[in-house]
């Protein structure tokens, strides 16, 4: 019970992470309707940005705002494409897209940094926090699940109490109309992407070193996130802020469990699954009546 218990605790920082990402998954799907599988990969890039600034001597923290500029700067830049070329298509091209923009940066990536082969990753926030019913509570676990906590409620006032979210609202529905309103559709769309890039980019400096620090393995960390989003349906925030988190911790218990360890990453896919079967039972009801 015990290492069930450590286990659940040390799938925090995992969880907070899934969590963040789904939020920024859920936050760019509201305000420009994209359903974006680069996410990770765009936070990836800023990681990698400080990995190969601290590999080369540079201080780690210089090395940190370095990172986040950069994985704000790849985020603006899928949003440049986003937004000039496919604006007006539907939500599936512009999944596609993403699909297709998520290869070619692992593809860019692995031949910048050497392939699958792992790199040291500096540990930014090492040591315990607290003790939680005898369990040590890392800082990194803290810190992830803290940054999910404050983005989910700055995207939900944002969204919902702001002048500026309004417009930003009305863009995800009728960007031509709201254009044609005055609104800056262009500015507002490339700051959504850059913003989520940044959050994106720290919160997986922040898991890669419990992680095999290469481009591709923290590049898919797309998968937990995009359940998480689904938990929460593509709208609400909180639903998938617990999703994530949830999900971190299952992942962790499963790792105690020899007969199922092996198969963990296999568990976002497991939620897909149930969250879609359950999206439809109304209509198989209606169907079956």
């Amino acid at each position: 019970m015990d290492a069930l218990l450590t286990s659940a605790v040390a799938g925090l920082t995992a969880g907070g992470t899934y969590a963040l990402l789904g939020v920024c998954a859920v936050f760019t799907y509201r305000l420009v309707s994209v359903v974006n599988f680069t996410g990770a990969a765009i936070g990836t890039a800023g990681t990698f940005a400080l990995i190969a600034l601290t590999e080369a001597g540079y201080p780690t923290w210089p090395s940190v705002f370095a990172g986040i500029l950069v994985g704000t700067f790849v985020g603006v830049a899928i949003g440049t494409i986003m937004t000039r070329w496919f604006a007006e298509s539907s939500a599936s091209t512009k999944a596609a897209v993403t699909v297709a923009l998520l290869v070619g940066l692992i593809a860019v990536g692995l031949r910048l940094t050497g392939g699958q082969h792992p790199h040291v990753m500096p540990e930014l926030f090492p040591g315990s926090a607290f003790r939680m019913a005898g369990v040590e509570v890392t800082f990194a676990s803290v810190l992830t699940i803290g940054l999910a906590v404050l983005f989910t409620v700055l995207s939900d006032l944002f969204l919902n109490r702001t002048h500026v979210g309004l417009h930003l609202r009305a863009l995800s529905d009728r960007p031509m109309a709201a254009e044609l309103l005055g609104v800056k559709v262009q500015l507002l769309s490339l700051l959504v992407w850059g913003l989520t890039g940044a959050f994106t980019t720290f919160a997986l400096m922040i898991i890669a070193p419990q992680r095999s620090p290469n481009f591709m393995t923290l590049s898919l960390l797309v998968v937990p996130a995009l359940a998480a989003a689904l938990v929460g349906l593509f709208r609400s925030f909180w639903l998938t802020l617990a999703g994530g988190i949830l999900l971190g911790v299952i992942e962790g218990m499963a790792s105690t469990v020899d007969s199922i360890s092996q198969y963990r990453s296999a568990i976002p896919f497991l939620v897909v699954l149930a969250v879609l079967l359950w999206s439809q039972r109304e209509a198989r009801w209606d169907d079956a009546r």
